[in-house]
């Protein structure tokens, strides 16, 4: 019963020291992919080309991927504002960029916003997209990437140092 009592309590008081840790051990950094370096094209929101997706886009033929249509319409306080989907090449995986209102994505603590992002990471995820997350300005907020030939998916989140501790309040 005693040491029952004393794992619980080591469980329980060593759980934040793990859940919060951000140094990824060697081979957590050699497996997972790095985010693409590509700037965020904002153009391609009026006029997708080359296998493009947006928000805008309609797909008449069946069910478009990544399926962020139904996350862009009960996005709390209209947080996501569109988002393209960028099919894979040789050189680069699928992602997918959001653009977010900077206004309301400054109101949101860092925890709100990891949420965030792991939410629609999971829902890009699905479909074999990694996200990054962008406003307005084309300034790279967050990242949800993923090793996607690995089972099970092993990915990563990365959120901008300047947004991690609310320093832009």
């Amino acid at each position: 019963m005693l040491r029952q009592k004393i794992l619980s309590l080591l469980t329980i008081t060593l759980s934040p020291i793990l859940f919060f840790s951000t140094r990824p051990s060697i081979a957590e950094t050699s497996s997972i992919t790095k985010y693409s370096d590509a700037p965020l094209n904002l153009d391609l929101l009026n006029n997708p080309q080359g296998g493009v997706l947006t928000a805008n886009t309609i797909k008449l033929t069946g069910l478009t991927t990544p399926s962020l249509w139904l996350a862009k319409e009960i996005s709390e306080n209209k947080l996501l504002d569109n988002w393209i989907a960028y099919p894979s090449t040789l050189a680069e995986p699928s992602r997918v960029d959001l653009v977010v209102n900077q206004q309301i994505w400054s109101l949101l603590d860092y925890l709100e916003r990891y949420e965030f992002v792991n939410r629609l990471g999971n829902t890009a995820r699905k479909d074999n997209y990694n996200l990054r997350v962008f406003n307005y300005q084309g300034d790279l907020l967050a990242s949800y990437t993923c090793k996607f030939p690995t089972n099970p998916t092993a990915c990563n989140i990365q959120m901008n140092v300047q947004y991690k501790l609310g320093l832009n309040r």
